[in-house]
Parts: C-alpha cells; sequence; structure tokens
C-alpha cells in the first residue's frame, strides 16, 4: 500500500514540475515578447504582460511540490546537528506537521478565493481570474502529497532522515588528519636522501675535504 501511494506521488510530483518549467519558459518568453513590443516595435502588448505573471504563479506554486519531496526547502541545520539522531524523525514528524497544516489552509482558504474572484476578468483578455487563484489550491494540494510522501519514505527508512545533501555542509569529507608541510616532505623523502642528509658534515658546501 506504501509503495503504490510513493508511486502515485511520484507520477503526480512529476507532472507537477514538468508544468512548473512549462510555466517559467512560458513566463519568460512572454515577457521578452512584451520588451520587444515596446521598446522595439513601439506597440506595447496589452495581455503579455498580465500571462507573464499569471504564469510564473503557476510556476511558484507547482515548483513547491517538487522542492517539499526532494527536501529543498530552507532547513535550520543547527537544529539538526543538535538533536540526537534517535529523536530526528520526530523532529521530521513535527516539520512535515506544520507544512501540512499550513498547506491545508492555502487549500481551503485558496479555493474559497478562486471561487470569489470567479466573475473576475484579467485585464485585457476575457479570461477568468479565477484560473490564476487556481494555482494556490493546486499547487498546495500538490505539495500535501509531496510532504506525505517524504515523511512516510523517512519512517519506513527508504529515504535518510535529514535536510537535503546538496543542503548539508561538507564536514566529513576531511577527516583524515594533514600532516604539515616540513613533516610530509621528510616522510616523503627517500631513504637514501636521508642517510646521506644524516652522514654529511655540517659545514660543507658540497667540497670535500683532502
Amino acid at each position: 500500500m506504501l509503495e503504490l501511494f510513493l508511486r502515485l506521488e511520484r507520477f503526480t510530483s512529476r507532472i507537477a514540475l514538468i508544468a512548473a518549467v512549462v510555466m517559467l519558459v512560458v513566463s519568460v518568453s512572454l515577457g521578452f515578447y512584451q520588451v520587444l513590443t515596446r521598446f522595439v516595435f513601439d506597440a506595447p502588448s496589452t495581455w503579455s504582460e498580465v500571462m507573464s505573471r499569471s504564469a510564473m504563479i503557476w510556476c511558484v506554486f507547482l515548483g513547491a511540490a517538487a522542492c517539499f519531496r526532494g527536501g529543498y526547502m530552507m532547513a535550520v541545520e543547527v537544529i539538526y546537528k543538535l538533536v540526537p539522531a534517535r529523536a530526528l524523525v520526530w523532529l521530521e514528524l513535527l516539520v512535515a506537521l506544520c507544512c501540512l497544516i499550513v498547506l491545508t489552509i492555502l487549500v481551503y482558504f485558496g479555493t474559497l478565493m478562486a471561487m470569489r474572484v470567479s466573475a473576475q476578468t484579467l485585464s485585457g483578455m476575457g479570461i477568468s481570474i479565477a484560473w490564476v487563484y487556481a494555482a494556490i489550491p493546486i499547487g498546495a494540494a500538490f505539495s500535501v502529497l509531496a510532504v506525505l510522501a517524504r515523511i512516510a519514505a523517512q519512517i519506513s527508512r527508504r529515504e535518510p532522515i535529514g535536510p537535503a545533501e546538496a543542503e548539508a555542509l561538507p564536514e566529513h569529507q576531511h577527516d583524515t588528519p594533514i600532516a604539515p608541510t616540513g613533516q610530509a616532505r621528510n616522510d616523503t623523502m627517500p631513504s637514501t636522501a636521508k642517510t646521506s642528509a644524516v652522514s654529511a658534515p655540517t659545514g660543507l658546501t658540497g667540497r670535500t675535504r683532502s
């Protein structure tokens, strides 16, 4: 049952991420088109700016699901270092609970807001503004699934507990002690060179006494 839920969440998060990328491309393209029409052709477009802003809103709320699932949201890493390893799962449960509360509020009130403004239209276009506000509940719903899947995978030991590896500090990459420069050179010096350096008189500069 858990594996089926994780597969469903992977599918929904992938769909949300692909849609977010598409919306980002649309937003950037329309912004470039707006600049061309305004400063090059001297005939500003009346709809591209509104659509670019709307696409960016969809991009943010849809992309949040992938960030929640991968653990790429901002994390106070010092808390993970202070909490014992056995209590990390409880910390993750607390974080997931807080996220779920906020996301549930966004789903509920985002839906009410989209329904309330359904009679209004975007400026310069005949499209209802509810399609823009719908990004709030839809994106939050994708994020709810992502948070549930992440905490379920951590509890079942399918994934490591803690922030994403990309955000973790590389503390354990240089655990082996590094010898001082002079000591390292002496240790790597060949044995014959060491013997000649010890046996040679101190005051000689390369000449031998007759």
